[in-house]
């Protein structure tokens, strides 16, 4: 499957890359169709719409820099995705790089969740207040790594 993509232009995809959002992303509903892509830079990927070569993020696992990170939405969510057990769920944070990358924000209050088997996937809310819109990427790996052992 051929796909115009922000950071790559035209590639090639494997049709299991192609991830359903019934509802859309909060704030572009209308898009639907997405590929799940490995970004040049690790541990980071790309959420690229297949009808908007312009509509793509930047996604990273937020376990990677908030190890103490859980899943905490309302069941039924999970339910309209066809999430039936923890191993179907494969969970991300858009991140949002500023002119200083330095600067970095994921968002782990809005979490994506797909379906691994269906490849379906939705944008939640946390219900845990703990977790806000911008987590400092950096800033929080860097705390990590000064943690006595």
């Amino acid at each position: 499957m051929r796909v115009v993509t922000k950071p790559y232009g035209v590639i090639e995809v494997d049709e299991r890359q192609r991830i359903f959002f019934p509802n859309g992303l909060f704030g572009f509903e209308n898009f639907k169709s997405y590929v799940l892509l490995d970004a040049k830079q690790q541990p980071f990927y790309w959420l690229q719409s297949c009808d908007v070569a312009e509509i793509a993020f930047v996604l990273i696992n937020p376990q990677i820099f908030r190890a103490d990170y859980e899943l905490d939405v309302d069941e039924e969510e999970l339910l309209e995705i066809n999430i039936k057990s923890p191993e179907d769920i494969l969970c991300f944070a858009i991140v949002t790089i500023p002119e200083n990358p330095a600067k970095m924000t994921a968002n782990l209050q809005g979490p994506i969740i797909i379906n691994k088997r269906t490849r379906e996937a939705r944008q939640s809310i946390s219900r845990n207040s703990k977790w806000k819109i911008r987590h400092p990427i950096l800033e929080e790996l860097m705390a990590v790594e000064q943690k006595p052992c």
